[in-house]
């Protein structure tokens, strides 16, 4: 068994979520305009700690809403059992606005398209950008992330497990070999 390599501890997790909130800010000139969205599960996670970090920093409360992709997905029809089904809950008008979506890890892209499309099933945002923790390479689509916490180059035999507290009882980003436990 191959142990997984530690590429984000705590501490580095928490610079990574500063500094993204921090370039959300600078490339969006502030943050009136914004709304953030998080793809379940992890996502969601890290667009709640991206929201709070902005809210702090410009002292405005930023309109927050999570994304289950689910019924999106391409691949729904090659699996047996039954999707499981979250609630997309976006309480607030995407029309106009700038959305930021959230992800914890960007891979072949089809996730991020996924989330595009119930976007827009949602309204007519502004602009629509995209924040990663983590960019794999390895893109099917041609996806790219405006805001990235750290570029890990991988092999296709490698996974990238983004670890949070709430889930996982810690804040990290491992890298494994598939099927290393």
């Amino acid at each position: 068994m191959v142990t997984a390599q530690t590429l984000i501890d705590a501490k580095g997790f928490v610079r990574t979520i500063n500094r993204l909130a921090h370039e959300i800010i600078e490339r969006n000139k502030g943050a009136d305009t914004l709304g953030i969205v998080g793809i379940r599960t992890r996502g969601d996670l890290l667009a709640h700690r991206i929201a709070q970090k902005i809210a702090l920093m410009e002292g405005i409360s930023v309109p927050i809403g999570s994304l289950d992709i689910t019924l999106y997905r391409d691949d729904l029809r090659g699996r047996l059992n039954q999707p499981l089904l979250r609630t997309t809950d976006i309480l607030f008008d995407i029309q106009g606005k700038d959305i930021i979506v959230v992800d914890d890890v960007l891979f072949t892209g089809r996730t991020v398209r996924s989330a595009l499309n119930a976007l827009m099933d949602l309204g007519r945002p502004a602009s629509i950008q995209l924040a990663v923790l983590v960019d794999r390479g390895h893109r099917e689509l041609p996806i790219k992330a405006d805001f990235i916490g750290k570029n890990i180059p991988t092999s296709p035999e490698q996974e990238v497990r983004v670890r949070m507290t709430e889930i996982d009882g810690e804040d990290a980003v491992h890298l494994a070999e598939k099927g290393d436990a």
